[in-house]
């Protein structure tokens, strides 16, 4: 046992547990297989193979994904010295071994006889060999009398079933292998008639597809339904397409008018800013503003230039020091003249680790760490002014510059880009006018209960039901104008049976897991055997087995005391994009988004993130995964959970998987009392804080235990931000983070993320304040649209497995610029400060892309 200690070196009293106590020994009794994980050895699995269809014996193709297999497992034929061997492309003649006559007569019979279960489950007492399939029609296995035939048959079925698979070896050699795990030696193996060039083997098909039996497999092969999780087939992109519908022209042509229309404005707001820059210098300058000579700074596409003092991305116009080369954006350069540049101090937020002990309710450690929570590096005022012309010096050495030249205007872009980008977007909309969008929300009517889903209770408020169609409704036409009706307006949308219209894919984590181990060409896959979790109690990194992880995934984790240990991945896989890593995957989550015109990362036609032309550095917005514990009821303390916090761009959120861990009665128990420990020692705490008698704030009651449900989501309105951030900032101190240790302080209420409301504290919410957010379960295979500016939180109910990928709509850019202005509000070092999307950027060639494409089709419309 090993103690895991988290990056700042203090030691959180969470255990690693080693390898080799993690998984249970494998009985050696055959085992039904219900998961990836198969109880049972090959050989017995093989033992208790059903007889199969009769197939024609053929060589095997070459498939796309068994290109990419390695040279090793694609061996040809040996040249025997009694004969010549056919070439590998050639198909084979058929073969039947006839044994006597009545066996080729069963033979015959195989052939044409419909397959139907043995109603006989006696064993012969010579073999253990278990039930086998048989032409119900041809055979009587129900009298007794008929027993020891009935033995007998089995046996021969059995040697039928071996003597086909050595009949695939005999015709195709070292061909005639399994295309999943590329062995064939001791393995029954069973060819694909839909397809008839793949094999699978019996262990593979139990192990790897519990859900489909061996003749489904022989019916259609996995890699012809496109399900197919063998590492080749999991590292090939392309084999299924992910776009649900194909736009038409005039389709695109409104779609890319409909973006222009909403996107003009912003960028005549950043025209605007400027050419007021430019009067600036040209007064400084004594020039008319088309004689000043702005120079351009030298930076290469894949460069991201930032503003050294708020760390917002710079586009094009900025001030820079020739000297240190400080760099300035336009907003920083308006709010030093206007006298309102706040300093932005770098802070340093840690918390008391008390010990494991006081993470149980129990009093803290003599021996733990005593950090002070808050330090500040505080900076004394500094003046940093502008001149009376308007001309800004270079930072002071304290504030990272050196105090002493006067910063230059420089530019990116060419000189009047912008301004023609504006000029030409101008000229097309007044050329083309929109037509008036007509109304196609149904949400009020009776008629349309099945599309939508009541998520609050707010008095006089005609919001408290949520958009929810299903995934076929999605692709119409109609159904799009109706999301872009609740879109608009900022109100978060679930779309039922995303999983529907996929190919159906494992997402067990296992078969990721896998997938990441097997990838010879990434560097991650050496280093797989360990992973980096967080700790939902003490929400501390720690490290531990990949195979213990995902066994806790299914079955629980627990600490010595019962309680439940809750880990989380996010983010994972690590070091790469997820589709690099797993481009199958991504492939099938892609395929599943709704309203792929928004969400799609690749080709979203209304989605602002892809404008960006090849050469430009993007923006990581996915998809990422999210794999996690989770329990129905609420602990109170080590959840887990996603705390409150609000994205700078628009999501969707995809429940891909979910696990449900069974709590034992005597846990159950422990859990109680533990809760209860925990409730007393939040009462003596607060009555210390307060000077007087302690008042519990935490409930462990949520009505929430949904069976079928997977995640618990809190979204709140925009309007409701200020009230939700005033209530988190009169009761921060009823909140733990790190270490379980009180918050005592925050910056920003919600960009913090120290926060998670429980049931009581949404009580209270709407008792103080009147608001409370959408609150409903996410179901297995639900999609959850989130727009930007909406603060939201959530919980697992089960283990979840979760795909998300941001985006950027036109309706929600004013959302997205007001968040990157608040960011850049925060201290230096705030996790949330720094720019990462560069909606500016986004927003000037989503303009000029947009252009371009109506130009080619108004070509072909003409």
């Amino acid at each position: 046992m090993k103690s895991v200690v988290p990056a700042n070196g203090v030691n959180n009293g969470v255990k690693e547990i080693s390898k080799g106590t993690c998984w249970l020994e494998k009985k050696k009794k055959p085992v039904k297989a219900t998961s990836l994980s198969s109880g049972s050895s090959d050989l017995e699995e093989e033992s208790n193979a059903e007889c199969v269809k009769r197939v024609s014996n053929k060589t095997r193709k070459r498939s796309k994904a068994d290109e990419i297999k390695p040279k090793s497992s694609r061996k040809k034929r040996r040249v025997g010295s009694g004969g010549d061997v056919e070439c590998e492309g050639r198909r084979a003649k058929e073969e039947v071994v006839v044994v006597d006559d009545a066996k080729k007569n069963r033979e015959l019979k195989l052939q044409v006889a419909p397959f139907t279960k043995a109603k006989s489950r006696s064993k012969s007492k010579n073999s253990d060999i278990a039930d086998v399939w048989f032409p119900g029609n041809e055979i009587d296995v129900v009298s007794a009398s008929s027993s020891r035939f009935d033995s007998h048959l089995k046996i021969e079925y059995f040697i039928d079933c071996r003597s086909m698979t050595r009949n695939l070896k005999a015709d195709l050699g070292d061909l005639a292998i399994c295309h999943q795990c590329s062995q064939g030696e001791r393995r029954y193996l069973f060819i694909c008639t839909f397809c008839e060039e793949r094999l699978y083997c019996l262990p593979c098909i139990k192990k790897w597809y519990p859900h489909m039996t061996k003749d489904g497999v022989i019916d259609q092969c996995p890699f012809c339904r496109r399900t197919c999780n063998c590492s080749s087939c999991l590292h090939s992109s392309g084999l299924i397409e992910t776009s649900k519908r194909k736009l038409n022209n005039d389709e695109r042509f409104y779609h890319f008018q409909y973006l222009i229309v909403s996107v003009l404005p912003f960028l005549k707001k950043f025209c605007k800013a400027q050419d007021k820059e430019i009067e600036t210098e040209a007064k400084f300058q004594g020039v008319v503003t088309s004689q000043v000579d702005i120079s351009e700074s030298l930076c290469s596409n894949e460069e991201r230039v930032f503003c050294n003092h708020c760390a917002t991305s710079i586009v094009d116009l900025h001030r820079s020091c020739t000297k240190c080369s400080y760099e300035l954006c336009l907003n920083c350069c308006e709010e030093i003249r206007g006298g309102r540049l706040s300093e932005r101090p770098e802070v340093k937020l840690q918390f008391e680790n008390k010990g494991s002990r006081y993470m149980h309710g129990e009093d803290a450690e003599p021996s733990s760490s005593s950090v002070s929570e808050d330090e500040t590096n505080n900076i004394t005022s500094i003046k940093w002014n502008a001149d009376e012309n308007g001309s800004i010096p270079c930072a002071p050495k304290e504030l990272g510059g050196c105090g002493e030249s006067v910063l230059e205007l420089k530019r990116i872009l060419p000189v009047t880009w912008m301004s023609d980008l504006e000029n030409k977007a101008e000229t097309f909309l007044a050329s083309y006018t929109m037509d008036p969008i007509m109304s196609y929300c149904r949400c009020s009517s009776d008629l349309e209960e099945s599309m939508k889903r009541k998520a609050a209770s707010r008095d006089r408020s005609n919001d408290n039901y949520l958009y929810s169609p299903d995934s076929f409704d999605v692709l119409m036409q109609e159904e799009l104008l109706h999301f872009q009706e609740h879109w608009s307006k900022g109100e978060p949308v679930i779309v039922r049976n995303a999983l529907d219209i996929t190919a159906g894919l494992s997402w067990e984590p296992m078969v990721m897991w896998r997938a990441l181990c097997e990838n010879v060409d990434s560097p991650t896959s050496t280093n797989m055997s360990d992973v980096k979790a967080i700790d939902c109690l003490a929400n501390c990194e720690v490290k531990i087995d990949t195979r213990c992880f995902f066994e806790g995934y299914s079955k629980g984790r627990t600490y010595g005391n019962f309680w439940p240990e809750m880990l989380k991945l996010k983010d994972w896989p690590p070091s790469d994009k997820f589709e690099n890593l797993l481009p199958r995957h991504c492939d099938e989550f892609i395929s599943a988004l709704p309203f792929q015109e928004y969400s799609d990362p690749r080709s979203g036609i209304l989605n602002i993130a892809t404008k960006l032309p090849e050469g430009i550095l993007k923006p990581d917005l996915g998809p990422k995964t999210y794999i996690a514990y989770g329990i129905s009821d609420e602990l109170g303390r080590g959840d887990s959970v996603t705390k409150l916090h609000c994205d700078m761009s628009d999501a969707v959120n995809i429940l891909m998987h979910t696990a449900e861990v069974t709590i034992t009665e005597e846990q159950r128990v422990a859990i109680e009392a533990l809760k209860e420990k925990h409730k007393q020692q939040n009462e003596k705490e607060l009555q210390e804080q307060n000077g007087s008698e302690g008042k519990e704030i935490v409930s462990y009651e949520n009505g929430y235990h949904d069976e079928i449900g997977g995640a618990l989501w809190d979204i709140f309105r925009r309007e409701d931000v200020p009230k939700l951030e005033e209530y988190l900032r009169k009761h921060c101190k009823e909140f733990r983070h790190t270490y379980c240790s009180r918050v005592k302080k925050v910056y920003h209420p919600i960009h913090d993320q120290y926060c998670f409301l429980t049931v009581e504290h949404k009580r209270k919410l709407k008792a103080e304040f009147g608001i409370e957010p959408w609150t409903f379960v996410q179901k297995l295979g639900e999609a959850v649209f989130i727009p930007a500016g909406c603060p939201h939180q959530v919980r697992n109910l089960k283990s979840c497995t979760k795909v998300a990928v941001d985006f950027v709509s036109p309706e929600n850019i004013d959302e997205c610029l007001r968040l990157t202005d608040e960011f850049r509000q925060l201290p230096k070092n705030h996790k949330a400060r720094e720019d990462k999307l560069e909606i500016k950027k986004m927003v000037i060639y989503a303009v000029e892309q947009a252009l371009k494409e109506v130009e080619t089709l108004l070509a072909d419309l003409n």
